[in-house]
């Protein structure tokens, strides 16, 4: 899938409803990670990914080490190359920049946009000065030193989910985790919380 122009990226938010969620990597080096981003935009809900440069392309026609991406969520989730992120942008979305940077909020205390496109910056490199002076927001993850770029993304899905979450369960939301437990898990996954006779997990 090519998209090349702000309409056709417009035209697809618009399709994705009141929530949406895109995932933009800056000129990204390696497929490993780029895989792992994809398996986690499967299992997080993420529309689309986007990724600017030319390392990831050329990595990826080489002898892969393995396959990150053992879901096959690329072949359910547009992975686009294009020129610049800050284009792909929908109208209607806020850009969130996710990276060490001076000023940046860190994540437990940001609240997510309902439609965000979230910015990582290259495995050896930092989100260029441009596309943090046009940001809505810079959050950072408050670790001891970096993380990888896959975990990184990982990292700010989950928290984007667990805050959702919190939103639900006050909102009194019937979620049946167990269905989606159910439905998530490994095939040859059949462990289970023990629980006492009152019914309460041990």
């Amino acid at each position: 899938m090519s998209i090349s122009t702000t309409t056709s990226v417009d035209a697809m938010a618009e399709s994705e409803g009141p929530q949406a969620v895109y995932i933009g990597l800056v000129n990204p080096k390696t497929p490993t990670n780029v895989g792992g981003i994809m398996r986690a935009s499967g299992c997080y809900g993420v529309d689309a990914v986007f990724y600017t440069g030319k390392r990831y392309e050329y990595a990826a026609r080489g002898p892969q080490q393995y396959n990150a991406d053992t879901q096959s969520a690329a072949e359910r989730i547009p992975l686009t190359g294009v020129a610049s992120l800050l284009d792909a942008l929908p109208s209607d979305t806020k850009l969130v920049c996710v990276d060490l940077v001076l000023g940046a909020t860190p994540l437990p205390e940001f609240v997510h946009p309902e439609k965000a496109f979230y910015v990582f910056g290259p495995e050896d490199g930092t989100i260029g000065q441009e596309i943090i002076d046009r940001a809505d927001a810079v959050v950072y993850v408050p670790t001891v030193g970096c993380m990888n770029l896959a975990a990184s993304v990982n990292v700010l899905l989950y928290d984007r989910l667990a805050k959702a979450h919190r939103e639900q369960v006050s909102a009194q939301t019937e979620f049946d985790g167990d269905a989606l437990i159910r439905q998530s898990r490994d095939n040859n996954n059949r462990t289970r919380v023990k629980t006492t006779k009152q019914g309460t997990s041990l």
